[in-house]
């Protein structure tokens, strides 16, 4: 189980090439429910998740999903790649420790999706993703708004949707 919050950032951290970094490249076969592959530097995964509560629970600010990912081979995924509905998204994601122990996951953008970036944070429980005080830096908690969602995103083919 995938426990969440996602957020859009006031301002970029110093020193990105710091942080440890995922180029990641990826793409839906299917988004109700989500059927994903990805490119994650070097590996390569096919991703299925479900929503157990989130954008259809307007009580919460958190996202919960089931997911099961398989370990595909290279010649596996580019095979399902030629498959992808709609887009291919490409990003760049760096993995940042935050002061209280968390970890932030920013995603920074390229191809059509260029100068879009945002922040998610995974809990281990709801409790802790109910108590989570976000940094300075981030800004709007955006979890529930699907514009966000990666499964949007790979549709997405202009970025005023968010102005």
């Amino acid at each position: 189980m995938e426990i969440e919050k996602k957020f859009k950032i006031k301002k970029l951290p110093d020193n990105l090439e710091q942080y440890e970094q995922k180029h990641i490249e990826q793409g839906y076969l299917c988004t109700n429910p989500v059927v994903r592959i990805r490119k994650s530097n070097d590996r390569y995964i096919l991703t299925y998740k479900s929503l157990v509560s989130g954008s259809e629970d307007k009580n919460t600010d958190v996202r919960i999903n089931n997911e099961v990912e398989v370990f595909l081979t290279k010649e596996g995924y580019e095979h399902l790649r030629e498959k992808v509905d709609d887009n291919l998204i490409k990003k760049t994601r760096y993995i940042i420790p935050l002061e209280d122990g968390h970890m932030g996951e920013l995603d920074i953008f390229g191809g059509v999706l260029d100068g879009l970036y945002f922040i998610e944070v995974e809990f281990e429980s709801e409790e802790d993703a109910e108590n989570f005080v976000p940094p300075v830096w981030f800004g709007e908690n955006v979890s529930d708004d699907k514009r966000y969602a990666n499964s949007y995103l790979s549709k997405c083919n202009d970025l005023s949707v968010f102005l």
